[in-house]
């Protein structure tokens, strides 16, 4: 037994230490729940009060029905039979009740806090720096939240719902105990230490599997997406690999499921154990008040008493160390929720924001210089820009091209301040972008992503999505529709711009890649930025329709200042002005014929391109 008390003192106070998010996890609920906690916490006081009055009510009735017996008649005792039967049956009714009236409350209680819990993530995951969706570490951090956040805290309400109710009971059956011997009291506690222990302890070998096993967690998920998704699906059916993933799910499953296993069964072995001893020490009080009833020492109404008072105690402490334990697991998985809650952005608005610039009048776009600018990718050793020197004037249109790799889309995320430079500057009107609130600089440009988003709404919202809540108006949308060349696929259409695009839905139509870059375009163009960023705006386009898109684009700019990243020589000719990347810096800049009649990268990748098309174009090889 000392063995057991050091080994349970040990265990108790890694607990303790594991416990700090405990105030934390009450405090959500609490803010989740609003005064529906008080609500739900009295009717458990009441509900756990219940049993013990029933239990109470044991003696005198047991004692009655000997006195009735005893005097074979009907007697004083016999209505007294009848009016405790009565009570406890309106006991065990308003029980009924009151369970049915908790169980909405704690259902209502348990949506809220799932539904504050998502928004918290959704919240964070939202905000936080795009470096994070680079680590696998933010990844194994927001598996973990995902995964524990849908049913963690519903948990965490449950069990602490039921130590309450059990605690209540528990400590009523203890104090009926008291008067048959304070020792009784003592071994009721000391019979579920073994079972505590055991709790403890698999609770922590449980926790500490889970965020071992996070990284094969989600290369399970990882392959169960390839195997329903349908971006892979045409290539896993092409290449026959389907098998491969197959059986690469189900090896990788079929492992966590023996270790799992393997847990369990050595879980069971111990609560086998820790019962088996609780029975004894049962048995032993029991044997002991038996002892007593047939020297007279106490009634038979006493040793019903006992009986009852001292089983239910036992099922309540074991419910009760199960709850703690529960707690204590619980607690442990939603430190992986605040953990990633807790990461803090390093992209973050300053102190003392100063105003975004604004046009100057007669103007409508802004310039933008890039001094001395040095970038690396959060977790990468090589150099994506290497002193970086660029001047774009307000009102210019700016081609950057370039090699893959050479840093052309580097240079507009850190325009957008999705990262900020190892050294340098990057400035908008002669402001250090740093210095800038970010709603207000990302307010002053509009971009087409490299791959952008396929939104299963409408044509209407995938277009008017910048200006939502309030929503574009319809001739705004319309506008940019025919700003991206879009008005045609528009029409073609059913449903015009009441089309619900994608196949997520029922009644979706899906586009081509080239169909909804022109719809990105469009939402690109519809918010009236003083700079216009376009990373591969034709990459997905076809000659006839880059050709028209480019007649159309410079009305579109229509003096804004526009940086357009493009491969494609035809795209890059429509600027005002050529930079050409390699290695992270710009090499060379001018306009098309300048940039050819130097004999440099530029030109050199122009006459490879133009004879590669024209073998093409005649069938050399």
């Amino acid at each position: 037994m000392p063995g057991s008390i050091q080994l349970l003192a040990a265990k108790l106070s890694g607990a303790a230490a594991q416990l700090r998010h405990l105030p934390r996890a009450l405090s959500l609920v609490r803010a989740a729940a609003g005064n529906w906690s008080l609500v739900w916490l009295g009717l458990l006081a009441v509900q756990g009060a219940l049993p013990a009055a029933i239990v109470y009510l044991t003696r005198p009735l047991v004692d009655g029905v000997v006195a009735t017996v005893g005097s074979a008649g009907v007697g004083p005792s016999t209505s007294t039979v009848f009016i405790l039967a009565s009570a406890m049956g309106g006991i065990l009714l308003l029980g009924e009740l009151l369970r049915s009236a908790a169980d909405a409350v704690r259902t209502l209680q348990a949506k809220r806090v799932e539904d504050h819990v998502s928004a918290l993530i959704h919240l964070q995951s939202t905000t936080v720096d795009l470096a994070f969706y680079e680590s696998a570490d933010f990844h194994d951090h927001l598996h973990r939240a995902r995964g524990e956040a849908s049913h963690r805290p519903v948990a965490l309400l449950e069990n602490a719902g039921g130590l309450i109710q059990n605690g209540i009971t528990l400590l009523a059956m203890a104090a009926m105990l008291i008067p048959y011997g304070l020792w009784l009291s003592v071994a009721l506690l000391l019979s579920s230490l073994p079972a505590l222990i055991v709790v403890l302890r698999y609770a922590v070998r449980q926790h500490r599997w889970r965020q071992r096993t996070t990284a094969d967690e989600r290369r399970a998920s990882y392959y169960d997406w390839l195997m329903t998704a349908d971006e892979p699906a045409a290539e896993l059916r092409l290449f026959g690999l389907g098998s491969y993933f197959r059986a690469a799910h189900q090896l990788l499953r079929a492992r966590l499921r023996r270790e799992q296993l393997q847990l369990a069964w050595t879980h069971a072995l111990a609560e086998l154990v820790a019962g088996a001893t609780a029975l004894l020490m049962a048995a032993a009080c029991l044997a002991w008040m038996l002892w007593r009833a047939i020297t007279g020492d106490v009634s038979l109404g006493d040793l019903a008493l006992f009986y009852v008072a001292f089983s239910q105690g036992q099922r309540l402490m074991r419910s009760l160390l199960g709850g703690v334990g529960q707690i204590y697991y619980n607690t442990l998985f939603l430190g992986n929720l605040f953990e990633f809650l807790d990461l803090k952005p390093r992209i973050n608005d300053p102190a003392n924001p100063r105003p975004a610039p604004i046009p100057a009048e007669g103007e409508k776009g802004l310039e933008i210089r890039f001094r001395g600018v040095d970038f690396c990718y959060p977790g990468s050793e090589r150099v994506a820009l290497c002193g970086l020197d660029l001047t774009i004037p307000a009102g210019q249109i700016a081609a950057i091209v370039g090699t893959n790799g050479a840093g052309k889309s580097t240079v507009l995320k850190l325009l957008c301040r999705f990262y900020d430079p190892r050294d340098g500057s990057v400035e908008l009107d002669g402001i250090d972008i740093r210095e800038i609130s970010l709603q207000e600089l990302r307010g002053s440009m509009t971009m087409l992503f490299q791959e952008p988003v396929h939104y299963n709404a409408t044509v209407a919202q995938n277009i008017g999505l910048d200006r939502l809540p309030g929503n574009a108006s319809c001739g705004d949308i319309e506008a940019a529709a025919r700003a991206a060349g879009a008005e045609g696929l528009v029409a073609r259409l059913p449903k015009g711009y009441d089309t619900l695009l994608g196949k997520w839905f029922s009644g979706g139509v899906d586009l081509s890649v080239g169909e909804w870059q022109r719809l990105a375009l469009a939402r690109a163009f519809l918010r009236p930025a003083p700079v216009i960023l376009l990373d591969e705006p034709t990459s997905a386009m076809d000659s006839w329709a880059e050709t028209d898109w480019l007649k159309r684009f410079r009305s579109i700019a229509n003096g804004r200042t526009a940086i357009i990243v493009t491969h494609r020589f035809t795209t890059a000719m429509q600027a005002d002005v050529i930079h050409v990347m390699e290695g992270g810096r710009i090499v060379e800049s001018g306009s098309h014929d300048d940039l050819l009649s130097r004999e440099n990268a530029y030109a050199q990748s122009w006459k490879a391109q133009m004879r590669a098309e024209w073998d093409a174009a005649h069938g050399n090889a």
